[in-house]
């Protein structure tokens, strides 16, 4: 059994949920934010130590305009309807991305939640918003080189200068809507990550659902590059040296 701490998720599905049932993107936007705190609460309470959403990627803005318009809309009343939420629930805020384009009010209100959460200690919910985890770790790269002149730079000194290190790596990666990519999200964190696809599409995705793939994955071995439990090492073993002992019985009769 393998303990999860950090669940990162990829919530897709919003449009296509809404274009299945005859409405616009928007309205599949609309109905997935509603999704969004009841899945917090539920990492929360399950005393999960990082949760980090994908909230709104940099390819994103090749949107239409409306509904670019509509997510930084629904972030903001995110943030005002939860604000009190997160504070009583001694959550860590954060947003991760290049958000200097938006709206100067929604950058405001976060820097207001994030400050008035710094010193919480119990859950680090990052949303990430106009974010890419290549410019991410170029960025790193690119900061520790102008602040390090002439040294050489080490795994440890990049998870230094990433958007937010104190989360740590991912232990489980969770892409919702039936599609099976990675799609540029925290690509040095989920190095050793757990991942699962599930069909639901984020509207429909139930805190019912995310703790059954928590049971799931946690029961999963996570071997981080090494070997297999010390019993799966017996099997192994006893199975070569039957192997050898059969090897050698038939040679034996060959003669």
């Amino acid at each position: 059994m393998s303990e999860i701490k950090h669940v990162a998720i990829i919530m897709d599905g919003n449009g296509r949920w809404a274009k299945q049932r005859f409405r616009p993107r928007i309205w599949g936007h609309v109905r997935g934010s509603a999704v969004v705190s009841s899945i917090v609460q539920s990492a929360s309470d399950r005393g999960l130590k990082a949760l980090t959403l994908y909230a709104f990627s940099t390819e994103n803005w090749s949107r239409p305009v409306d509904e670019v318009s509509t997510l930084f809309k629904l972030l903001r009343k995110f943030l005002l309807k939860e604000k009190e939420r997160i504070l009583s629930n001694n959550i860590k805020f954060k947003v991760i991305g290049e958000i200097g384009n938006l709206p100067k009010e929604t950058i405001k209100l976060i820097n207001e939640v994030e400050e008035s959460t710094k010193d919480a200690t119990g859950l680090f919910l990052t949303f990430a918003f106009s974010y890419g985890s290549r410019a991410e770790i170029i960025k790193a790269v690119n900061t520790f080189i102008e602040s390090n002149p002439n040294k050489e730079i080490t795994e440890a000194d990049i998870k230094k200068y990433f958007y937010r290190p104190e989360a740590g790596d991912v232990d489980l990666m969770i892409r919702t809507g039936g599609e099976q990519r990675i799609s540029n999200f925290l690509l040095w964190q989920i190095a050793y990550a757990e991942l699962y696809f599930t069909p639901t599409k984020w509207p429909e995705f139930t805190s019912n659902e995310f703790c059954k793939i928590l049971d799931q994955v946690s029961m999963r071995e996570r071997r981080f590059g090494n070997v297999s439990s010390q019993n799966d090492l017996m099997d192994s073993c006893e199975q070569a040296d039957a192997n050898k002992a059969n090897f050698l019985k038939e040679s034996i009769t060959d003669v």
